[in-house]
């Protein structure tokens, strides 16, 4: 009894020890917590968004009504904006020009949110604005569920974030094409 409580610190060191490299799971977790290293698998679910991620039904508001995940096949142009928010307003012109340059390998979904439909119709007709604008009908998932406006994704044909910008943008601008160019290819 006195050798068990002179040395239950290094007994209990010894089990810890010997549980680490016994059981994988904790094994893989403490190495990935000590080395701070993302594993292949963590950047995957962080970067692919799945059907179910993209399961929105949207309300057509200058086109049909549909659901995101049947805009999957090209690359996607997925916007989060309203009509309330000075930077989107900002942002909308390059947007109608990309649309124009781009439509042919974009899908492109623009989704107003915290906006009733008439101001957003309003909005659409005194610009002249033609790109397939929504409103969700049913809910986000956390994914992609935007913390500012504007909140812009290219999402790839297999569901990778390819671009994720989470402020005004200029989408007309030659880098910009470019890219979008490139993962269109």
């Amino acid at each position: 009894m006195n050798f068990l409580k002179k040395n239950l610190v290094y007994i209990v060191l010894i089990i810890l020890l010997s549980a680490f490299t016994l059981i994988k799971p904790l094994r893989d977790f403490v190495s990935e917590q000590i080395a701070m290293s993302p594993t292949v698998e963590k950047i995957n679910n962080e970067t692919m968004l799945s059907e179910d991620v993209l399961n929105i039904d949207l309300k057509g508001i200058n086109t049909t009504s549909t659901n995101l995940k049947n805009l999957r096949g090209k690359v996607l142009f997925l916007n989060f904006w309203g009509t309330w928010c000075p930077p989107c307003r900002t942002e909308w012109p390059t947007i109608e020009k990309l649309y124009q340059l781009k439509k042919d390998k974009l899908e492109f979904a623009l989704i107003a949110m915290q906006d009733q439909e008439e101001d957003v119709k309003k909005f659409l007709k005194d610009n002249n604005y033609t790109a397939p604008v929504y409103i969700a009908e049913s809910p986000l998932d956390p994914k992609i569920l935007p913390t500012v406006f504007p909140t812009t994704f290219l999402i790839g044909k297999d569901g990778r974030i390819l671009k994720k910008e989470d402020s005004s943008m200029d989408w007309s601008k030659e880098s910009t094409l470019e890219f979008i160019d490139n993962v269109t290819k």
